[in-house]
């Protein structure tokens, strides 16, 4: 039986924190790994290029070392694109991926499936389940 391969796309340090229960739930349901994903992308015009790649960093750091106290098999990936989800979902391909993690904000149902954000973008554009996570969800069932 081949091992299912989550791939997690976390923005902030807050929502690695958010997601960090519910994942390590879900990886250990399916006996997965895990590939945490941060794509940096300065949030103004103002911010350094330096500074985008620390809050990557710190949001991969967060879940990581969670996964690892728990004995999740998992790898952290930062990437650097203006285009973040193509960039998720060609890290997902070619990481061999089975399914797409990710958080999802307090948007309406329409803004979630007609907006332009990130989720929705790769939920129309990859070939893979996504999962979306909802902001107030606490990982049980």
């Amino acid at each position: 039986m081949l091992s299912s391969r989550l791939l997690i796309a976390v923005s902030t340090p807050w929502a690695s924190q958010k997601v960090t229960d519910p994942i390590i739930n879900l990886a250990r349901r399916l006996d997965a790994d895990v590939i945490a994903v941060h794509v940096a992308t300065q949030s103004d015009a103002d911010e350094k290029e330096a500074d985008a790649k620390h809050r990557g960093e710190q949001t991969l750091e967060l879940l990581g070392d969670a996964m690892r106290a728990q004995g999740i098999d998992y790898e952290c990936v930062l990437l650097f694109s203006d285009d973040v989800a193509k960039a998720i979902i060609n890290t997902a391909r070619e990481r061999e991926c089975t399914v797409v993690v990710m958080g999802i904000g307090k948007q309406t149902l329409l803004q979630r499936v007609f907006g332009k954000n990130v989720p929705a973008e790769v939920a129309r554009q990859s070939n893979l389940p996504v999962l979306m996570l909802p902001a107030q969800w606490e990982g049980l069932v």
